[in-house]
């Protein structure tokens, strides 16, 4: 996924703290994670079951956390995610807002209000996701990459992306002008937009860094990634999703970006086989699987330097001897015809490790901290144990009673307001903390909420409290 990097200098936070008429110092500018911003809860609802008015005058009058839930109903129609509580639409308030319930017409009107305003304080727009997105299987439906990517889309260079968060906490003033994209809602989705897991991986890199990997579920369903290998010798990961059943998949890839896969059925020892086509996008048009054989373990390989040949090499299914087939590759009609299937004394190909050009890729599975054992991982020829993961464009949120894994490396903390005792040892460990359904006095802890997420803004407690903590705009 392309994007800007924001470089942010001495003079652009001494410039933005002019704009905000204060100074750059300590006082005047904290550490984002010790400051306290006003914040809305369920903000789209407008003044339906509160009072918040539309999110433009949300933004107006000095909120800078706003809450938006979505549902990937109808995402496969609309190409977009859906706005509301209990359902598309539910408890939804258009006075002042967009007329539909499409996630970009929502996002469009903060990112508007974001250009005007550029010295205002980073605005977060937090994401709760009411659907399970893990079972959207592919970019078409609705998957992780295509809320990556409409958030990537609609912010530009204003989104400050998790990966660029800075191993030091950087000032408000620093982030003036940003949005900060938060996951919160659905437990499951926000783990796997953390990690993926799945079983025998292999992986293929052609001579253009082009790469793809594929797996299966454990479970009888098979999985690909694809991406590119980049000049910082890390692959970034562009697409994912499900292409077929079965089992020990492997993968073969021309400098054409033509590939071609082989599997094992789920439930028999039939072989299998697919072509396949990489678009500049990352994304891949399969041809149909087709039976070849039977056997176990395939594997597969390109053996001529124009990709048009390949060599597939598996294990019978009654003994421990190795057979071979050649193929040729017909990327017209993307199909391979398969010829000379004989026994061979030579090994299956390592199916986990290839390499094109100076470039070397190894995928394997492998605990990340608290992550599951099945977690994929990969090594290049320049680094070793990164998680096969789409970016990470949004932060993603640890809620009371998650678990260890969505709590690792988490910045953005989240509770019922009334949870004190978790909100202030959160706070206290330099986290960004969320106390939603704030509307209360009571519900004030010490040190504060950095978003005390209320659905009454603008009663008199809730301004008095938000400026005596000092809340900043």
């Amino acid at each position: 996924m392309p994007r800007t990097r924001t470089v942010l200098s001495v003079i652009t936070i001494a410039a933005a703290a002019l704009l905000n008429g204060g100074t750059a110092d300590a006082a005047a500018d904290p550490l984002l994670p010790s400051a306290v911003f006003r914040a809305t809860h369920n903000s789209y609802s407008g003044n339906i079951n509160g009072a918040r008015s539309s999110i433009a005058y949300q933004l107006d009058h000095g909120i800078r956390f706003i809450e938006l839930d979505i549902h990937d109903n109808g995402y496969a129609t609309s190409r977009d995610y859906a706005i509301g509580h209990d359902s598309p639409g539910n408890q939804v308030d258009h006075a002042g807002n967009p007329a539909s319930n499409n996630l970009r017409d929502w996002l469009n009107v903060i990112n508007a209000w974001s250009v005007q305003h550029p010295a205002a304080a980073p605005i977060v727009v937090a994401l709760d996701i009411k659907d399970d997105l893990t079972d959207n299987v592919s970019y078409a439906a609705g998957n992780l990459a295509a809320l990556n990517q409409e958030l990537a889309s609609v912010f530009g260079p204003r989104l400050l992306w998790a990966a660029d968060y800075p191993a030091s906490p950087p000032t408000v003033d620093a982030l003036r002008g940003r949005v900060l994209p938060l996951l919160s809602g659905d437990g499951k989705t926000r783990t796997e937009y953390k990690r993926d897991v799945g079983a025998n991986p292999a992986v293929a890199i052609n001579g253009r860094g082009q790469v793809v990997e594929v797996h299966d579920s454990g479970a009888g369903a098979l999985w690909y990634w694809t991406g590119t290998y980049g000049a910082d010798g890390r692959v970034t990961w562009l697409r994912h999703g499900r292409y077929d059943s079965g089992v020990t998949p492997a993968v073969a890839l021309n400098d054409n970006g033509d590939l071609v896969e082989v599997h094992q059925s789920q439930t028999a020892t039939t072989l299998w086989s697919r072509v396949g086509r990489l678009g500049a996008d990352g994304e891949i048009t399969w041809s149909a699987s087709r039976q070849y054989d039977n056997g176990v373990l395939p594997t597969v390989r390109f053996t001529d330097a124009a990709g048009t040949q390949v060599r597939e090499i598996h294990r019978s299914q009654g003994s421990s001897q190795n057979w071979t087939w050649d193929g040729a590759l017909s990327a017209g009609t993307s199909t391979v015809s398969w010829t000379g299937n004989a026994k061979t004394s030579d090994a299956r190909y390592d199916k986990t490790t290839s390499v094109g050009g100076t470039a070397r890729v190894h995928v394997w599975n492998g605990a990340d901290g608290p992550t599951p054992s099945q977690t994929l991982r990969i090594d290049t020829d320049r680094h070793t144990g990164d998680r096969i993961r789409l970016p990470q464009v949004a932060f993603d949120e640890f809620q009371q009673g998650n678990s260890a894994e969505l709590q690792q490396d988490a910045l953005f903390y989240a509770a019922p307001a009334g949870e004190s005792a978790f909100i202030t040892a959160a706070r206290q460990a330099g986290r960004l903390v969320r106390g939603w359904d704030f509307d209360s006095a009571g519900d004030a802890t010490d040190p504060p909420a950095s978003y005390p997420a209320t659905n009454h803004p603008y009663d008199a407690w809730y301004q008095n409290l938000l400026t005596q903590a000092g809340a900043i705009e």
